[in-house]
C-alpha cells in the first residue's frame, strides 16, 4: 500500500503521539522498526501519519517504548482503528486541509473553548454573517466558492445536534459583537442567532466588556479542542496566512492558562446576554 500523499490532522496526530512515546523511551526510529519486524522508513511513515496503523500494532509499540500511561495508549488505539468516513470528507478537493481539519477536530472534541476578538465563532455564525466575511476576501472568491464554503461552516454545527452534544463555551471580546460586518440588518440577525444558541443546553455564550481592565494574550481566533485524554488536546489558531494546530504540552498549557484568564475576565451568562441584546437594540 503506498504512503497516504495528505494525511488528516488527526492522523498526523496519532503518528505525532506515537513518536513522541518513541522519544520519551529514547529509541531510536532504525531500532524500533526492526523491533517490529520492517525499518526505520516505516516507523518514519507511521509516525508522520502517511501509513495507517492497527489498533494491535500500537499497543505492540506502547509496549516497546514502556509507555504506562494506559488511557492514552487506548485512546491512541480508538484512533487507529476509526474507519468511518465523516461528513467533511466529501468535500476533499473541494476545499483545503484547513477546513476538513477543523470540521475533523471539532466532531472528534470532548469539549470546545474558544476566544474571539474580532467575529463571531465560525460555528456559531449566520449563513449572512459568513456571506459578509467572504465579501471581504481579498482577492475576491468566486460565487460558487463562497457557496461551498457557507455550507461548509454550517454543517459544523452536527456536534450541537447530536445526542450528546458537543458542550461549547464561547468567550467573545464586546468589540466582535460591535463590528457591522455586512451592515446593520446582517449584524442585529447575528446577534439575535447567538441570544438564541446561548440558550441551548451545550453552548456558554460570555463577553469580554470593554471595561475588562485584564490583558488578554490572544492576537488571532482561538478554539480549545479537549480531546479524550488531556494528552490529546489541541489548540487551532486562525492567523492571516491559515489555521495552525498547536500540539506540544507547553503551548497547549500556555493557552489553556489564557482561555482561563480570558474566562474569568468575562461577564456572567446572564450579564452577557443582556449586553448582547442591548448592542443589538442600539444597532
Amino acid at each position: 500500500m503506498p504512503p497516504r500523499s495528505n494525511p488528516t490532522a488527526r492522523q498526523a496526530r496519532l503518528g505525532a503521539e506515537l513518536r513522541k512515546l518513541r522519544e520519551s523511551a529514547g529509541m531510536a526510529a532504525r531500532e524500533a522498526g526492526a523491533l517490529i519486524g520492517g525499518n526505520q522508513a516505516q516507523i518514519s511513515h507511521i509516525e508522520a501519519g502517511r501509513w495507517g496503523v492497527s489498533a494491535e500494532r500500537v499497543r505492540k509499540l506502547a509496549r516497546l517504548y514502556s509507555a504506562t500511561d494506559s488511557n492514552l495508549v487506548e485512546a491512541l488505539c480508538s484512533m487507529a482503528e476509526e474507519r468511518v468516513r465523516g461528513w467533511w470528507a466529501e468535500y476533499r478537493g473541494v476545499l483545503g486541509p484547513g477546513f476538513l481539519n477543523i470540521a475533523e477536530l471539532e466532531h472528534h472534541a470532548s469539549y470546545l473553548r474558544s476566544v474571539q476578538l474580532m467575529t463571531m465563532p465560525g460555528i456559531l455564525q449566520t449563513e449572512e454573517y459568513v456571506r459578509a466575511l467572504h465579501d471581504s476576501h481579498t482577492p475576491g472568491l468566486p460565487p460558487a466558492e463562497v457557496d461551498v464554503r457557507v455550507e461548509f461552516r454550517l454543517k459544523r454545527r452536527g456536534i450541537f445536534e447530536r445526542a450528546e452534544p458537543t458542550p461549547f463555551v464561547a468567550l467573545i471580546h464586546e468589540a466582535a459583537l460591535r463590528m457591522r460586518y455586512g451592515g446593520r440588518k446582517v449584524t442585529q440577525g447575528q446577534l439575535q442567532y447567538l441570544l438564541d444558541v446561548s440558550e441551548w443546553s451545550a453552548v456558554t455564550v460570555q463577553v469580554i466588556p470593554f471595561t475588562c481592565e485584564e490583558f488578554i494574550e490572544a492576537g488571532h481566533s482561538v478554539l480549545y479542542a479537549g480531546g479524550v485524554v488531556p494528552q490529546l488536546d489541541t489548540v487551532h489558531l486562525d492567523t492571516p496566512v491559515g489555521g495552525i494546530s498547536v500540539t506540544t504540552s507547553a503551548e497547549i498549557q500556555r493557552f489553556g492558562s489564557l482561555l482561563d484568564t480570558a474566562e474569568r475576565a468575562s461577564l456572567g451568562v446572564q450579564e452577557s446576554r443582556q449586553l448582547i441584546h442591548q448592542i443589538a437594540r442600539e444597532l
